[in-house]
């Protein structure tokens, strides 16, 4: 059962992104500037499957977890909550699905991944802070127009099907990212895929423990096995001994402490 939240304390979570003193206008700025201070504070991680402790599509939870206990998520908790926020603060928003690809031409079910469109006038924006390393603005709903940001270059193409294609520029081509209809969708029909993400061995969120936070210069990423830095450009990973080397530096690195619970 998925459940969305009736009322957020708005200031207590643009406090919770540093994004407190950003106008009050819905415009376009405002809501790039939203979408980079929340993936600059708000990791992306999915340490509650490994911890125990189920995850339900009900952002009264995903508010307590994400704003009040400084904890990340993945998409479906980090884009629903979001989404929560922007329409709280005068935005029009559509919740859209998407299927995420594996790399080689092959995509994965409707409902994988949970993004948002944002319309401002006649503009849509895709817009997502749960996707880990993506695009850090917003990316115009523009058919075939490259943008560029401080992550990459991005295109949103027609695909087959009726859907559209979001794919970045690497040194091998354009690699896809996932493809998605704009249509309008309810948080509760992510709930089996929500659900399959926390329980199949075939989910690459229930094979390893992950957390990850875009930083200023770009981005941190705590594994199993390693911690990854990177910082303009340059890639530095110190290898992980230890369950307690991990909790260390999930601690100094990201604020989260580990939470022990029994499902």
């Amino acid at each position: 059962m998925s459940t969305a939240v009736s009322e957020i304390n708005t200031t207590e979570y643009l406090a919770r992104i540093g994004a407190d003193n950003l106008g009050s206008v819905a415009d376009t700025n405002r809501l790039r500037m939203l979408q980079r201070q929340h993936l600059l504070n708000v990791p992306f991680e999915n340490l509650d499957i490994h911890w125990g402790r189920p995850i339900e599509l009900d952002t009264e939870k995903f508010y307590q977890k994400i704003v009040r206990e400084n904890r990340g998520g993945f998409c479906y908790e980090l884009n629903a909550l979001f989404n929560e926020l922007l329409r709280d603060i005068g935005f029009q928003t559509r919740l859209v699905s998407a299927r995420v690809g594996d790399g080689k031409g092959n995509f994965s079910d409707e409902y994988d991944h949970l993004a948002i469109l944002v319309i401002i006038g006649e503009m849509h924006h895709l817009t997502d802070v749960g996707f880990g390393a993506f695009s850090s603005w917003p990316l115009q709903f523009i058919p075939d127009l490259e943008q560029e940001d401080e992550a990459g270059v991005f295109v949103i193409r027609p695909f087959r099907d009726e859907y559209f294609e979001v794919a970045k520029k690497d040194e091998d081509g354009w690699r896809s990212e996932y493809i998605f209809k704009p249509l309008g969708r309810d948080l509760s029909e992510f709930e089996a895929r929500c659900g399959y993400h926390q329980t199949s061995p075939e989910s690459h969120f229930t094979k390893n423990k992950i957390c990850s936070l875009m930083t200023v210069n770009g981005r941190k990423t705590l594994t199993d096995t390693k911690f990854i830095v990177t910082n303009d450009g340059e890639k530095t990973e110190k290898p992980l001994d230890s369950d307690e080397e991990f909790d260390e530096l999930l601690l100094s690195e990201f604020g989260i402490k580990r939470q022990y619970h029994m499902r």
